[in-house]
């Protein structure tokens, strides 16, 4: 187990232009309910944020070695030379007289290259054959409701339904046999370089909008969260960021009285609550310290919901919003890499590092 949080740069990408503002108070506000939520389809597919053509083309470049690839290597023209043998942790292969010849980093067209020039010292025109036999080094990772979460390598192009595949498809209910309920689509991302993209799950996996179906890259983190886990994500300006568990008819009050501190620096005047799928969420700015002081009405929350306690003054929903998303996938995947057991031998591959703190 380790304490880490993703380090993840500006969201704008990722999040509609056009955000759309709601009134918690309001008649349609719909009473809290410790189920799944509907969700109409093509409601849902109307608001689906679309990724860039780019994301969508299948990867043109060569496959890079790593430790643990596999390789077979042979020196044509010296009977009995083919041999298979594995990069080694510190990047290097051992062929024939050779010491030792860096891989990682190189396809490998460029390996036999720099094998045939070490091997001048020992034959006159040495020709190298190198064939990739298991690729192990290129990993995603996929947590939440599949049925085996974890690490996977890419031994092929694969996008994102391939990767939920590879992982033995989403976790289906024993009792409908259906797995809608149990995924949390409109929480799921993935996060690539330490940046989530701007893939509709809910669309995708729901509606069959393929064009959210983007090819994955080395290191990606895809997680898709259980939609029977009632919880509210309590973020921002407190001392431990965090989700917590939804009680029936949850006010904004009792979520932020549930002990996890709240910061000296928190604007309590700009509370957020975040509402709906994460490519395309709906905003409230809340006035907490007049609730607090019994000059508005309290709010009922519903499950999903982030609560962000901004710990700087901002001006404008949009950006309490980015913050909000920002820090909701920082906690989460902090926490399920964790919990799935993805140490600190993996933190770097998936882009994780040890925080300071979050506010």
């Amino acid at each position: 187990m380790f304490a880490a949080i993703l380090c993840l740069q500006s969201l704008t990408s990722c999040l509609r232009q056009q955000k759309s503002t709601f009134d918690p108070r309001g008649s349609k506000n719909p009473a809290a309910n410790t189920g799944p939520r509907a969700i109409d389809p093509a409601f849902a597919k109307a608001q689906a944020s679309q990724p860039p053509p780019e994301l969508l083309s299948p990867p043109t470049t060569d496959y890079v070695l790593g430790p643990k690839d596999k390789i077979e290597i042979e020196l044509f023209d010296e009977p009995g030379s083919r041999t298979e043998t594995f990069v080694t942790p510190d990047g290097r292969v051992y062929f024939d007289l050779l010491g030792g010849v860096l891989a990682e980093g190189k396809s490998t067209s460029e390996l036999k290259t720099s094998l045939e020039n070490e091997l001048y010292r020992y034959y006159q025109n040495p020709q190298v054959g190198v064939t990739l036999v298991e690729a192990e080094s290129q990993q995603f990772t996929v947590l939440g409701r599949v049925n085996a979460p974890g690490n996977y390598p890419i031994r092929e192009p694969l996008k994102i339904l391939d990767a939920i595949a590879v992982a033995g498809g989403l976790f289906t209910s024993r009792f409908t046999g259906t797995t809608e309920e149990l995924a949390d689509l409109q929480h799921s991302f993935i996060v690539r370089d330490g940046q989530m993209l701007p893939v509709d799950f809910q669309a995708l996996i729901r509606n069959g909008d393929l064009s959210q179906n983007i090819y994955l890259k080395p290191n990606d983190l895809l997680y898709l969260p259980s939609a029977l886990t009632n919880e509210v994500y309590v973020l921002g300006a407190v001392t431990e960021p965090r989700p917590v568990g939804f009680m029936n008819e949850m006010t904004l009050t009792a979520a932020l009285g549930r002990g996890l501190g709240i910061l000296r620096t928190a604007h309590l005047d700009q509370v957020a609550i975040i509402r709906g799928s994460l490519t395309s969420p709906r905003i409230a700015i809340v006035d907490a310290a007049a609730i607090l002081r019994g000059e508005a009405t309290n709010i009922r929350l519903e499950p999903g919901d982030i609560v962000y306690l901004p710990g700087e003054k901002v001006i404008s929903a949009d950006q309490i919003g980015r913050n909000a998303v920002d820090t909701f996938v920082q906690v989460v995947a902090a926490n399920e890499g964790a919990n799935a057991g993805v140490g600190a031998d993996n933190a770097s591959r998936v882009g994780v590092t040890v925080p300071l703190g979050v506010q």
